[in-house]
């Protein structure tokens, strides 16, 4: 009574509270520390990949005229004249401060040049994910309640269509059509609403069609169940027991393929952003990439891992919150 009193919750109460959010914040502590032994061997292995890659990073900054003397300069200037294994150690000493390095291309800090194009990539992958998920779930919702008839066969027609397309193709084809011969969006290059319509559409029709198969094979499977046909027979409209009792059962997957198909568009529009010439991280790659500019390319595969570790952590976790039957402790 005292406890209660001082303006506290019950004993009883607290530890209930704290016996469920224990489980959650072990395994959350469990995969963070996971993530940095991941993160760790990313590095390691993209260390490695980048310096077989044929091409002298030294010789690119100084120029093909430069003398031997000027391209030596500038290896000793870019510390390329260390052993690999200091070249590695002084990279991972200096992330771990959270200093990645100049940019061989631009001579700006590789933080800078990550959060000057990381805005666009971001506005552009949430656009895509937002628009391809909730009219992917709208197709499958129909394709669903109108199993094995022409809603259901011409949805999943197009949604085939949709993930077979390559994505080059589709923004070049976009571009030749929308642009060129009718004139209605700008080419490529332009950040906001008119800009984003064509790469933010390329980028998001095989996630829009992989959310339909996904919602329509879950909602298929969930309509069978005998709770379903129980709703029917108290008197329940179709509607609402499509949207409030089978789509609510039917989301695990597809909360799961969001949460995956998000890393997926962060780490994949580097084709998206080269078509349409958008100033992204994916864009920073594609030129980081033809100059070997080695801190900002290590930079970028850390931040592309980190994205999928943490998506798939919050995914795990929701999980478990749509479905409490799930315990997360007993995840690996």
């Amino acid at each position: 009574m005292a406890d209660a009193a001082a303006g506290g919750a019950p004993r009883p109460l607290r530890a209930a509270f704290a016996q469920e959010a224990h489980p959650v914040l072990e395994y959350i502590v469990r995969r963070l520390l996971s993530s940095l032994l991941i993160l760790f061997l990313v590095s390691i292995i993209v260390f490695l990949f980048l310096h077989m890659i044929p091409g002298d990073p030294a010789r690119m900054v100084a120029g093909p005229e430069a003398s031997l003397q000027d391209v030596l300069a500038v290896r000793r200037q870019l510390g390329l004249d260390h052993p690999l294994y200091l070249q590695f150690w002084l990279f991972l000493t200096h992330a771990l401060q959270g200093n990645f390095g100049t940019s061989f291309r631009t001579g700006a800090t590789v933080s800078s040049e990550i959060a000057q194009h990381i805005v666009p990539t971001l506005e552009l992958t949430l656009c895509s994910l937002a628009w391809a998920v909730l009219l992917g779930t709208v197709i499958g919702v129909v394709a669903a309640v109108y199993h094995s008839r022409w809603p259901d066969q011409l949805s999943m027609s197009g949604a085939v269509l949709g993930i077979s397309a390559p994505e080059m193709w589709i923004g070049l084809m976009a571009i030749a059509v929308f642009s060129v011969r009718l004139g209605w969006f700008p080419v490529g290059g332009t950040v906001g609403l008119q800009g984003i319509i064509l790469p933010s559409f390329t980028l998001g029709l095989g996630v829009c069609a992989i959310t339909a198969r996904f919602t329509r094979t879950s909602l298929v499977d969930v309509l069978n169940e005998d709770f379903i046909r129980t709703a029917y027979a108290k008197g329940l409209g179709t509607g609402r027991v499509v949207m409030r009792h089978g789509l609510r059962n039917a989301l695990l997957p597809v909360i799961t393929m969001t949460g995956l198909q998000l890393g997926f568009l962060l780490g994949g529009s580097v084709i998206v952003e080269t078509v349409f010439s958008w100033p992204g991280i994916g864009q920073l790659l594609v030129a980081s990439v033809g100059i070997r500019d080695y801190p900002v390319i290590q930079a970028l595969m850390l931040v592309f891992s980190l994205e999928f570790l943490v998506i798939n952590l919050v995914v795990d976790v929701l999980y478990a919150i749509v479905d409490p039957r799930i315990h997360l402790q007993s995840k690996d």
